[in-house]
């Protein structure tokens, strides 16, 4: 009997502590699927507020488009002027390919950046703020109208709430696309949205490559319209009576950008012929070169400091700034 008592005892205290270890592995794997539930369901809430913030600021676009007047949407070119741009009471942003372009140190022109350049940059300017933002898209990153799907595609990935896309090739020879294909590109781009809310920026740039035509003008801003286009722009056109010509021609809202140039007329005489949205391209950026230049040439030929009275504090400056902690190395 002892014999058999011991003999159970040794089984007991056998077989329990595995049973134990059974267990806990058990509560462990339990526990890291619980770990992995809460993860998921934490990545679906941000996903869910990013969409629901993405979603306000299309509808407040599409909204600034339909209200009453003119409204401004100046373009910052990183994510610094785009807080800056905000904290100053502007109701939505641009990007600039030029602005861009400048602070890389290279030219200006179609071809110089790509896609994921230009898409980096908008990306970094839409997480900097609250506001809507329509990417320069330049001519689509291609020549192809795939090209140009592929970059709305991409474009509203990042969380844009439109984009601008030209009919110019980038070809010094040939610098605007054949009528049709011209269309065909805005058609395609029109064809890629997920849905309405992204709004498609059609250019005509005849009048800024020396063709200024403004009946050919007129016909691909309408086609743009037929096509889809949310908005129609054509950049650098001569005075306010051909502002309103064109504004005139189409249903759509027209952008207008100032700066290319010095300008007689005022915000307010743009809204009166018709203008529904005024950028302002790459012309704040040359305005920021132009003053770090003065400010330079005076410190090099004059070995003074008058420049420093010109500029804001270091505390304006930072207090428009977003905190963050250090990225890890």
């Amino acid at each position: 009997m002892i014999g058999l008592f011991a003999r159970c005892m040794f089984e007991a205290t056998r077989i329990y502590p595995s049973a134990n270890v059974a267990t806990g592995k058990e509560w462990r794997s339990s526990s890291n699927h619980l770990a992995k539930n809460e993860r998921l369901e934490l990545r679906k809430d941000h996903k869910t507020m990013l969409m629901d913030d993405n979603r306000q600021k299309l509808d407040e676009f599409i909204r600034l488009h339909h209200s009453t007047g003119a409204f401004l949407l100046p373009n910052a070119w990183d994510a610094g002027t785009a807080r800056i741009l905000e904290g100053l009471g502007f109701e939505a942003l641009a990007t600039t390919s030029a602005g861009l372009a400048f602070s890389m140190g290279i030219r200006d022109s179609s071809g110089s950046l790509s896609r994921s350049q230009v898409l980096d940059n908008a990306r970094s300017i839409v997480e900097a703020t609250n506001l809507p933002v329509s990417a320069d898209l330049e001519n689509g990153f291609g020549d192809a109208p795939e090209d140009c799907a592929q970059t709305v595609r991409e474009a509203e990935k990042i969380g844009l709430c439109g984009g601008a896309i030209e009919d110019a090739t980038g070809d010094p020879d040939n610098p605007i696309y054949e009528f049709e294909h011209a269309v065909d590109r805005i058609r395609a781009a029109v064809a890629a949205k997920s849905g309405p809310g992204f709004l498609i920026t059609a250019r005509a740039e005849n009048f800024i490559y020396n063709r200024p035509d403004l009946n050919d003008t007129i016909r691909r801003l309408q086609a743009f319209e037929e096509a889809g286009a949310d908005v129609v722009y054509a950049p650098g056109l001569p005075d306010i009576a051909t502002v309103r010509a064109v504004c005139k021609s189409v249903s759509v809202p027209v952008n207008v950008v100032v700066g290319l140039s010095a300008a007689s007329y005022t915000v307010d005489d743009l809204s009166a012929a018709g203008v529904k949205r005024i950028s302002t391209g790459g012309s704040l950026a040359r305005a920021a070169l132009g003053e770090m230049i003065r400010a330079a040439q005076e410190l090099k030929d004059c070995g003074t400091f008058g420049y420093s009275k010109r500029a804001i504090s270091d505390a304006d400056a930072a207090s428009q700034m977003r905190v963050m902690p250090r990225a890890a190395n």
